[in-house]
């Protein structure tokens, strides 16, 4: 896929996904093809792609999960009890696991960190597109951050056309979303310092860009 081609070119090692995987209807055949573009693991079984890789970085071996909640989401299997079972497997393998969350709820992404913390190097939140001040290190040596926010346009509404969300919040239909692609941009991120031997947790900062031209 172009875009995902782009984003490996400069430099991404793998693309985490969340409940939008499926909007696009030729990337599914593509998704059983690569072990690159995750979708979340606890979708059925039987469902297009992979939600779980591993990869080398930095001369260590890291293992990436994506998992979706299931508060005011699509249903979908128990997150932390399959989060729990790759985990415990994974470790068999590297130390240093990363899991994405992307989940509704605050409470939700928090609460499987907590779950799971001293089990996994980092757990970062996506989905609701605003970035918290939240970043931590639990007890356990687990690195967390309740959402890591959106990479995008300023404008609008959460990266989209504010006239179409407003129509949506003031009418029984809209039309379907688009991007706004109008002024500034932001970039959102997290980086993490992990300890390579323990899998350990060092150091979190959060990053936070406005203005982007």
């Amino acid at each position: 896929m172009p875009t995902s081609e782009e984003l490996f070119g400069l430099g991404v090692d793998v693309i985490t996904s969340g409940n939008h995987i499926w909007d696009k209807r030729e990337l599914r055949e593509h998704l059983d093809e690569t072990d690159r573009i995750l979708r979340p693991a606890n979708y059925p079984p039987g469902t297009p792609g992979r939600g779980w890789t591993t990869l080398e970085a930095d001369g260590a071996r890291v293992a990436v999960i994506n998992l979706m909640g299931r508060v005011f989401m699509q249903t979908v299997d128990d997150p932390f009890r399959m989060g729990r079972e790759m985990i415990d497997e994974l470790r068999n393998t590297t130390p240093i696991i990363i899991l994405d969350m992307h989940a509704e709820a605050t409470s939700e992404k928090m609460a499987i960190a907590r779950f799971l913390d001293g089990k996994v190097s980092l757990v970062y939140g996506t989905h609701t597109h605003v970035q918290t001040a939240d970043e931590q290190i639990f007890p356990g040596g687990t690195a967390y951050l309740t959402d890591v926010g959106m990479t995008g346009p300023m404008g609008g509404v959460i990266g989209m056309e504010a006239s179409g969300v407003i129509e949506r919040f003031n009418s029984a239909y809209a039309e379907r979303f688009s991007v706004e692609k109008e002024g500034p941009k932001q970039f959102c991120a997290a980086a993490v310092s992990i300890d390579r031997t323990s899998g350990k947790a060092v150091e979190i900062k959060r990053i936070f860009m406005r203005g982007i031209a």
